[in-house]
């Protein structure tokens, strides 16, 4: 039974990968930032494993921080595959963007050294779509694919997350270069990740979904997203540790890029009696808007920007089908009907 280190698995898609893990038959040690979250993240997988038998030995608990040393190597004792996931992911971009980047990048950094340290040849990093898009589309392609690189001067780079995801995977792959060839990376990109939560903690993403049906905005703002549903991002994961093609390879996780319109008219067909707003906003009157929400400012770049994604790579290597992008969308709203959450 292989032995994996999960960090960040106190979070929306730590949680999925977790239980897919244990349901694939692996042994998880599961890192969090406080040990409080232990019985979180087990109580949220507990009642959809294959087999509950044996669950505080197959699924065992570190604390760990991403700034900081301790802990790092006694967590990797005896791992064969080291999965970090761990990054800060907010929707409004903070005042200081050294908040993000400083424990995105030190943090792959930590874990990395630990891991060469500690022996494991295996890693699987999860980075992100914004490590790829934050770049202008070259004239003979139609999509964004694995070969580009998000510039941290471009508009779009500059954006304190996006930039925070390019600068940890760059470290990464340079780590692997300059550090520690024999080390087997894989990068997994996702786009933005929809798909029912497994508890009561869902992250950023699905509050898009949420602020989407409460009508928040009378007119939505002209922005495409390459969505994927959490379960695919998990299952890729796992299915990274036994397949030797992905190895030195990163990744994009999509199964269809939607426009904010597109999606709130998917939530209006499903939920007629919602407060879902389909209209689309002017240009002018986001960048207005903006000014006085932090959340509207942080999406300025992307505005009006076409966000097509190939996954061609992901069904190639893993032989995946994704899920369709409208039921991840659907799933995310009855995930919240269902919670209480939002209400008709």
């Amino acid at each position: 039974m292989k032995k994996v280190l999960l960090t960040g698995a106190s979070g929306y898609i730590g949680k999925h990968i977790t239980l897919q893990l244990l349901n694939e038959g692996y042994e998880v040690r599961a890192s969090v930032r406080n040990l409080s979250k232990a019985t979180e993240v087990k109580n949220a997988v507990l009642p959809h494993l294959k087999d509950q038998a044996n669950i505080d030995s197959r699924l065992t608990f570190v604390e760990l921080d991403l700034e900081k040393n301790a802990g790092w190597n006694e967590a990797l004792k005896d791992i064969d595959v080291l999965m970090h996931t761990a990054s800060p992911f907010p929707i409004a971009s903070p005042k200081d963007e050294n908040d993000l980047i400083q424990p995105a990048v030190e943090g792959t950094l930590r874990a990395l050294r630990a891991a060469k340290s500690a022996g494991v040849k295996r890693v699987i990093l999860t980075s992100s779509v914004a490590a790829i898009y934050g770049c202008d589309l070259p004239a003979n392609k139609n999509e964004f694919d694995e070969t580009m690189w998000t510039d941290v001067n471009h508009p779009i780079g500059r954006v304190a997350y996006t930039k925070s995801k390019t600068l940890a995977e760059k470290a990464a792959w340079d780590f692997v270069k300059n550090e520690n060839p024999e080390l087997q990376l894989t990068t997994i990109n996702p786009g933005l990740v929809l798909g029912a939560p497994l508890d009561d903690n869902f992250g950023s993403s699905i509050s898009l979904i949420e602020r989407t049906f409460r009508g928040k905005d009378p007119l939505l703002p002209d922005l495409q997203f390459g969505i994927v549903d959490v379960k695919d991002v998990a299952r890729m994961h796992v299915l990274a540790i036994k397949t030797e093609k992905s190895i030195g390879e990163r990744i994009l996780a999509a199964s269809k890029t939607l426009s904010f319109v597109d999606f709130a008219k998917i939530l209006k067909k499903a939920y007629p009696k919602s407060n879902v707003k389909t209209g689309k906003a002017p240009t002018l009157l986001i960048k207005f808007l903006s000014n006085f929400d932090g959340e509207i400012k942080a999406i300025l770049p992307l505005l009006g920007r076409d966000m097509q994604l190939s996954n061609s790579k992901a069904r190639s290597i893993f032989g995946i089908n994704f899920i369709p992008a409208e039921d991840s969308v659907k799933d995310s709203a009855n995930y919240l009907l269902k919670k209480g959450v939002i209400k008709l």
